[in-house]
């Protein structure tokens, strides 16, 4: 949740949400929820207090002045009754009101909307359309099927196959080499987790539209392992000295794609079913800084050693998730579009989802809110899509990066017949 104090007295917080697209009329709406709530549990916290020195009395009157004493006890009982009803309405508007402030642009997170963005830097020599485009040789080459997809489970759904199974599996197990040598634990989640997760995570509200619940089970499908991975340590206090705490999540992951229609609908560069190896920090709040950088390099080593040409871009403020302070995207160029598109973020989000995970560090001279961190180590479906075409030979033949040739008992995959 959005931290209210700092809303309320610091204009440079404000402005960071104002510049994300929050309204600074609804930001009033938020603080006057606020002061109400705020005034409301002071008057029940005097009522309770009154009630309770109420009922010490009547013990201690005498034995004439005990029904004078039960009747005034009575009605400061009836008193917090209806303070109290009052405290649940405004906790609850408050609440309902807060959960929809997203957590404020940083200082250097470029103002605007998606085309707004900030290039930090540009590697790798940028190719020329390929013989065939992915999807092209996905089909032609037996590696993607995506009419059994959509004849079984609809548009969007695609069967791999044959070696570019082998291949992902390739990805995985390199990927998360990578980061268990960056510290890392690697970590199998839940993919199915309860409504108060997406909340406390920061997914809910904001992004309810895009996830996939399970009728009658009050369970949903997780877009990212972020979420399950955010969960590992609700409400618990963890030891600054041994922060940060990293986790690699790998799991099939599902998206409604709400919003995209018409759009990337070939082949599987964005599909409702695909997998994933997901970063994912706890950190010391004085070091989350440092942190997301310590991720972008982690990611651009991954990318940069599949031999794909990529940039990094500092992602506008408009265009930033409900839950993110700044974020980094890696672009990595597809050949047959001429243009570079998204294969990787990292986010921080600072304190917005520890603060309603109750994610808290301690040490010798007090507490405080972790902050967590997340960046996708491999989109794997999206990254078979840019090797397909940026390893693609002229004879239609893909080889295969240099990195992955130990996890595999073929280094190249042939043209098609």
């Amino acid at each position: 949740m959005i931290d209210l104090r700092r809303l309320r007295d610091d204009a440079a917080y404000r402005d960071g949400a104002v510049r994300k697209g929050t309204a600074p009329e609804f930001i009033d709406e938020v603080l006057a929820a606020d002061e109400a709530w705020r005034s409301i549990t002071h008057q029940a916290e005097q009522a309770r207090a009154a009630q309770n020195a109420a009922s010490r009395e009547i013990g201690r009157s005498a034995p004439e002045d005990r029904p004078a004493k039960i009747a005034e006890a009575a009605r400061h009982k009836e008193a917090v009754e209806r303070l109290e009803a009052d405290e649940r309405a405004a906790t609850e508007r408050r609440t309902d009101l807060a959960l929809q402030v997203p957590n404020p642009a940083a200082a250097d997170v470029p103002s605007g909307g998606e085309e707004h963005f900030e290039t930090v830097r540009e590697v790798g020599e940028r190719g020329d359309p390929p013989a065939h485009d992915h999807a092209e040789i996905g089909a032609l080459s037996g590696l993607v099927d995506s009419e059994a997809g959509a004849r079984n489970s609809g548009t969007r759904f695609a069967y791999i196959k044959g070696a570019a199974v082998r291949l992902e599996f390739a990805l995985v197990q390199w990927t998360m080499d990578v980061l268990e040598r960056n510290g890392f634990l690697p970590v199998v989640p839940p993919v199915l987790v309860r409504e108060e997760l997406m909340v406390e995570a920061g997914f809910f509200p904001a992004d309810r539209h895009q996830v996939y619940e399970i009728d009658g089970d009050d369970l949903f499908l997780i877009g990212t392992s972020e979420v399950a991975l955010a969960g590992l340590h609700r409400g618990e206090r963890l030891a600054r000295a041994e922060l940060p705490l990293r986790y690699a999540g790998f799991s099939s992951c599902f998206r409604r794609e709400a919003g995209t229609h018409g759009k990337d609908t070939r082949g599987i560069f964005r599909v409702h079913q695909f997998d994933k190896v997901e970063m994912f920090s706890f950190c010391d709040s004085e070091a989350s800084w440092d942190e997301l950088e310590a991720l972008r390099a982690i990611q651009e080593e991954i990318v940069g050693s599949l031999d794909l040409p990529y940039r990094v871009i500092n992602v506008a403020a408009g265009d930033l998730g409900a839950a993110a302070a700044k974020k980094y995207d890696l672009e990595v160029w597809l050949p047959s579009e001429r243009a570079y598109r998204e294969v990787t973020s990292c986010s921080n989000y600072t304190d917005y989802s520890a603060r309603r995970l109750g994610t808290r560090w301690f040490d010798g001279d007090g507490h405080g809110l972790v902050h967590t961190l997340n960046g996708t180590a491999c989109a794997v479906g999206r990254t078979l899509v840019f090797i397909m075409e940026n390893h693609q030979r002229p004879d239609g033949s893909i080889a295969v990066p240099e990195v992955l040739h130990p996890w595999l008992n073929f280094t190249e995959i042939a043209a098609p017949a």
